[in-house]
């Protein structure tokens, strides 16, 4: 048996070779870019309709909806699309497409020509592009690093993206609050274009799987995808309880947007540095994902983070008024839900790409994305309609409560079981 140290040593060089290859550095530096664009772009479209244009609950309930209907609406097409191409092409043209979406609305606002129509639709196209995006970044990791290094370069993108929870609504909120919503859009496209200039300079090859002959084939692979993810107990759970999840935090986000500067009377900068304390506390999630579930178990890891992070939600409608304690309560709260969301994140990602054969990855990852975030567009319209009709703090409670729905989902489930060893692909 390899003592503890020869163990360490052997993860250290895994670590190192990881980040010698140059290709994977513009990857997770693209992937940076990207998620600060896409974190600012959230932070910063609703608050101008709630801020500047006065949207109601169910108007903002609408608008978050339409950037989440791409998910459902196109998720099990891009798999089967993405699985036949390479993801170094499609990361670079869906990043040139948010870059003139958003660019397009900064001038829109410059001419005051940014209204909730137009905001609907950059919201639409911003959302569709990010789903060819995500899903091709995670097909693309499967394709440029060895398995043995799966879990330790996810934790190095989970990181990436946590940074980006740091950085990107901390500078929306206070772009938006300080100058205007038009400069702040033109600030996530800046992003998106640093995206482009750094993925397009991957030079790797990817080797991209036989498509065979007979029936229409995304049809095909979309069947294939659906069957190889409802056939696997272990995916099958994890689209339960990521559907749970999305729908119930969705509403959570539709009804927080506004219970913070409209019922606790905090400023747009608040609410951006609250929701950035996610931030640093998934770069812990993803520095203890790299080390926790080789210690406890996978399915103890999962259950547990995810009852905390979820959790932790229902003490926000306990808050009142704007003070000082009141804004590190929140900061609190935001901090222990984004370590504990990011421990599964990472988890359920490691799990996935594990049992997943190689010419599976992009359908396995849109398939549980559309079952997952396709839930998202109805949580935002109930969040909203139930801020309308119970109150701000009544529907946040609710709405709160509905999150724990994603942790027991997975208690209850074989996923719970899952020991310190990673299962290998199922064919």
């Amino acid at each position: 048996m390899p003592s503890a140290s020869s163990a360490a040593s052997d993860s250290g060089r895994v670590s190192s070779s990881l980040w010698r290859d140059i290709d994977f550095r513009r990857l997770w530096a693209g992937q940076t870019a990207s998620q600060l664009g896409e974190q600012s772009s959230l932070v910063v479209l609703p608050l101008f309709a709630v801020l500047t244009l006065h949207a109601g609950a169910g108007q903002l309930g609408v608008l978050r909806a339409v950037g989440q209907a791409p998910v459902l609406l196109l998720s099990l097409f891009v798999g089967a699309w993405v699985d036949g191409w390479r993801a170094r092409t499609v990361m670079v043209l869906t990043d040139a497409g948010r870059t003139l979406a958003l660019g397009a609305a900064a001038l829109a606002g410059l001419f005051g020509r940014l209204d909730l129509p137009t905001l609907f639709v950059v919201a639409f196209a911003v959302g569709a592009l990010s789903v060819f995006f995500d899903v091709a970044y995670q097909a693309s990791l499967v394709r440029m690093v060895e398995r043995d290094q799966l879990v330790r370069a996810n934790s190095a993108l989970e990181g990436s993206r946590s940074a980006a929870q740091i950085g990107g609504p901390a500078l929306g909120g206070t772009v938006v609050s300080l100058l205007s919503a038009p400069v702040a859009a033109a600030s996530g496209a800046l992003f998106f274009a640093l995206s482009f200039l750094s993925i397009r300079r991957i030079r790797r090859i990817e080797s991209i799987p036989e498509l065979s002959e007979g029936r229409p084939r995304v049809w095909r692979r979309i069947h294939e995808g659906l069957r190889f993810v409802l056939g696997d107990t272990s995916l099958r759970t994890v689209c339960l309880a990521s559907a749970a999840f999305q729908f119930c935090f969705a509403a959570v986000m539709t009804v927080y947007l506004l219970f913070l500067p409209r019922e606790l009377q905090v400023s747009g900068t608040v609410v951006g540095l609250t929701l950035a304390a996610a931030g640093p506390g998934a770069l812990l999630g993803s520095l203890l994902a790299a080390r926790l579930p080789g210690r406890f178990g996978h399915g103890t890891v999962l259950v547990c983070a995810a009852a905390l992070g979820d959790g932790v939600f229902l003490c926000v409608p306990a808050l009142h008024g704007s003070s000082a304690v009141t804004v590190l309560a929140l900061l609190s709260i935001s901090f222990v839900f984004g370590c504990g969301g990011q421990l599964v994140n990472v988890t359920v990602m490691a799990v996935r790409q594990a049992v997943t054969p190689d010419g599976m990855q992009g359908r396995a990852a849109a398939t549980i994305t559309c079952v997952g975030m396709g839930s998202a567009p109805l949580g935002s319209l109930l969040g909203g309609l139930l801020a309308q009709e119970w109150g701000l703090r009544t529907g946040l409670l609710v709405t709160a409560a509905g999150m724990m729905l994603s942790p027991a989902v997975m208690a209850l489930s074989p996923l719970a079981f899952l020991g310190r060893e990673l299962p290998g692909p199922r064919n």
